[in-house]
């Protein structure tokens, strides 16, 4: 028997690797000699890299860069085992947790130091780059990212806005000087993870939907907003790509508009991205039954998620998928209609969060025995269901 063990992280908690680890353990108190097979998994947000690291045999680099503040950071970012696709996370450099509340200010939040880890892994050789968006402390448009790698910014009077730009510099921009642009930039491909359909800006924009969060008033807002519409404008102008109608250009602080206008980005679902890199179709053949999971599993999880992307995939192979949540919510059911065929939770037991995760490798293990237990029922009644049809058979030719 073939089973393929293909979960997300389980966040703050376990990484997809650990998670499937635990998982085998339990398979094999039932199937010692079972052909295992792990492959993390993640949907393009917290995670990935140490998903994509761990499932193609990669490494992390480290990297000391401008946090979103200003400020020298450590941040990281993963090559993979192929030596030539790197994966980045937003976040590790112009995150949202790295900044206190009470200094929160997307006039001065940048994404230069997301430049410096992309510049960081073409001077390493990548030619390939996947950068997941999410959970940004900034608002700038990609500004900052770009002038990282070497894009100029002029304002009004041809003077040249000053390095580490954050949202409030938006508004000043009147041409764009892409001349002193990374040498390599042009020969990378770069491939944004994006799950969000956000405008650059409007009332579904950047600085509307994601800017109270990030420590903007009603009043920055209005003047994020004018920022981000002039940005694109200028955009349009001089790099002749219309940023903003794009499906997803205000994710990440409308860093997706900015990795597409100044990169040339593809945006992409991020488990779909994650599915590619991994080589998840490949590790599928020949398989009998796959194993999926996540921290939390309810209707949501049919959406974009890492499970519902397992199972998109195997169902194409026609393998059955089993999804193991940490837990369950009462409308988790939902995903039977998105190609998860059942469902068990590892917390088997009403308990604290704290309980839960002390526990987790445990309870993990306990529900991959479960899962195998239940499917061994099912072979049996089926074995059984087989010679009964048989016993009718042979009775029918003997009258």
């Amino acid at each position: 028997m073939k089973i393929v063990i293909a979960p997300d992280s389980f966040k703050e908690n376990l990484t997809s690797l650990q998670v499937g680890k635990a998982i085998e353990k339990g398979i094999r108190r039932v199937l010692p000699k079972a052909r295992v097979e792990i492959v993390p998994m993640a949907d393009g947000g917290e995670g990935t890299v140490q998903s994509l690291v761990d499932a193609t045999g990669g490494k992390i680099v480290r990297k000391k860069v401008t946090g979103p503040m200003g400020t020298s950071i450590s941040a990281r970012y993963g090559m993979l085992g192929d030596g030539a696709t790197a994966v980045i996370e937003m976040a590790e450099a112009s995150g949202l947790p790295l900044v206190p509340r009470e200094e929160r200010d997307p006039l001065q939040a940048t994404t230069f130091g997301t430049g410096e880890l992309l510049l960081d892994a073409i001077k390493r050789g990548a030619k390939s780059i996947i950068i997941g968006l999410g959970g940004s402390a900034t608002v700038d448009g990609g500004i900052g990212m770009a002038q990282a790698l070497g894009v100029r910014f002029l304002d009004q009077r041809g003077k040249a806005i000053a390095p580490h730009a954050g949202g409030g510099a938006l508004e000043k921009v009147a041409a764009i000087d892409v001349s002193q642009v990374a040498p390599g930039l042009r020969k990378t491909r770069v491939i944004v993870a994006c799950d969000v359909d956000n405008p650059l800006c409007g009332r579904k924009g950047a600085a509307h939907v994601f800017g109270p969060q990030k420590g903007a008033s009603p009043a920055l807002v209005k003047k994020l907003d004018a920022g981000l519409k002039n940005f694109g404008a200028v955009i349009r102008k001089d790099l002749k790509k219309d940023v903003l109608k794009l499906a997803g250009a205000g994710a990440a602080g409308g860093l997706g508009a900015g990795l597409v206008a100044f990169t040339g980005a593809r945006l992409k679902s991020g488990v779909d991205i994650v599915i590619e890199a991994t080589g998840l179709a490949a590790h599928l053949k020949g398989a009998d039954l796959v194993i999926t999971g996540e921290g939390r599993v309810d209707f949501q999880t049919a959406f974009g998620k890492t499970p519902a992307g397992v199972a998109k995939t195997a169902h194409k192979q026609k393998i059955p998928v089993v999804a193991i949540g940490g837990g369950l919510a009462d409308d988790a059911r939902g995903v039977f209609e998105h190609g998860i065929d059942a469902l068990d939770a590892a917390a088997a037991r009403d308990m604290s969060l704290e309980e839960a995760i002390r526990l987790s490798r445990e309870h993990l293990a306990n529900a991959g025995e479960r899962v195998i237990r239940m499917i061994q029922i099912g072979q049996r009644m089926e074995r059984q269901k087989a010679r009964r049809v048989a016993a009718r058979k042979q009775r029918t030719l003997q009258k």
